[in-house]
């Protein structure tokens, strides 16, 4: 049997064992995402990613790469991750700046900064790329390390004779913003304007964001007037949602409410996400009646909500303790394929027995059971305590 011949069905046995014909290379993208979702032991999540033979050229593996590694970072199993990637790093269809530039984000995904600083400085052939570089920044961002950010954006473009791009501006933006120092946005913005890079919606967004964060709502009108006027970057559908969504996290869904309307009246059209900004803010408020009357004016106007938005409405209707209301949603969701997660459904499914609607309890029951068998148990334990 030839080395591939090998390698196809170790593959087939660990991804898909029922399976008699050797998967796709989709198919076994598509298995390894589904196994890792349930995956906790952290050398069966390596076995499954070396499996499935994974690449950052395909968007099920980017997700797949992603999951493992928060899932091994998740269990402190720092060394696998970095056995891993740099296994990785050995494959000679892997041995490209494409593939190093996502190693270094998910080093820093995984909290491990210092091995994506190595990778950019020691892996990578000189000349270093603009994208290498807002690989780093990135991964610092999400290792919550910003005075690394600062670092490297002050540091190493000219270190490494790198010119940056409105990409790399707009990260180190988002660094400012998430960590209390949105001010120091017009120095940024001064030197986009030395190197003749224009901002962006992007650039807006990342800035509006920090602003209210920080409730300086005087300074949010005055980068919008100063984009407008001096860049001609005017707000997008993503900037209203950006302002809708900081104002609901500030629990002030009022205020978004009333600048989701004035955007309508202006003949701006909202999308999906505009209405999951609102629904979010107003349940955490504990205004369910104006959620779930903006749920429906969602459906009304053609917009799809996510599972997300399903998920929330279920979890806060459980909170309020309307069961039924919550049990509706979650089989209109689960009809959608999307089902919330053990704990919200466990107190859905507690609550209806408490008011007194066993048999739906114990039809919700069954049907997670055949969607997710590998928890049966657990729900066997649960209905075993229902009233009989």
């Amino acid at each position: 049997m030839s080395v591939l011949s090998r390698v196809r069905r170790y593959s087939t046995a660990v991804l898909s064992p029922n399976s008699s014909s050797p998967l796709t290379s989709k198919q076994k993208s598509r298995a390894a995402l589904h196994l890792l979702k349930s995956e906790s032991n952290p050398e069966r999540i390596l076995e499954i990613c070396r499996a499935a033979s994974l690449s950052p050229d395909s968007h099920l593996d980017r997700r797949a790469f992603s999951l493992a590694v928060s899932k091994l970072a998740s269990a402190n199993h720092f060394s696998g991750i970095r056995r891993f990637l740099e296994e990785l790093k050995s494959r000679s269809d892997l041995c490209n700046e494409q593939f190093l530039s996502h190693a270094i984000v998910l080093y820093g995904q995984a909290k491990m900064l210092d091995h994506a600083l190595r990778t950019f400085t020691d892996d990578l052939s000189p000349p270093r790329s603009v994208k290498s570089l807002n690989s780093l920044l990135l991964a610092a961002i999400l290792a919550k390390n910003y005075k690394e950010v600062s670092r490297i954006y002050l540091e190493f473009p000219s270190k490494y004779s790198i010119q940056p791009n409105a990409d790399t501006y707009n990260t180190v933006i988002k660094a400012f913003s998430e960590s209390a120092s949105t001010s120091s946005v017009y120095s940024v913005l001064t030197e986009m304007d030395r190197n003749n890079v224009k901002p962006n919606v992007t650039t807006l967004n990342n800035t509006l964001s920090g602003f209210y964060r920080e409730e300086k709502f005087e300074e949010v009108g005055k980068m919008l007037k100063l984009m407008e006027e001096k860049y001609g970057v005017f707000p997008a559908i993503s900037t209203y949602n950006v302002r809708m969504l900081s104002l609901c996290k500030l629990k002030r869904a009022s205020e978004a409410k009333a600048l989701f309307d004035g955007m309508v009246c202006n003949g701006r059209k909202p999308n999906s996400v505009s209405y999951a900004c609102l629904i979010h803010g107003f349940c955490k408020e504990g205004d369910l009646e104006e959620a779930q009357r903006l749920f429906r004016d969602m459906k009304r106007r053609g917009f799809s909500p996510d599972g997300d938005c399903y998920f929330t409405l279920v979890h806060f209707f459980c909170l309020a303790g309307d069961f039924q209301a919550a049990f509706l949603l979650a089989k209109e969701s689960m009809g959608k394929a999307w089902v919330p997660n053990f704990s919200t459904m466990k107190t859905l499914v507690i609550g209806l027995a408490s008011v007194s609607k066993v048999d739906l309890a114990k039809d919700l029951i069954s049907q997670i059971k055949d969607k997710f068998p590998d928890n049966a148990h657990k729900w066997d334990e649960i209905q075993a305590q229902l009233p009989q």
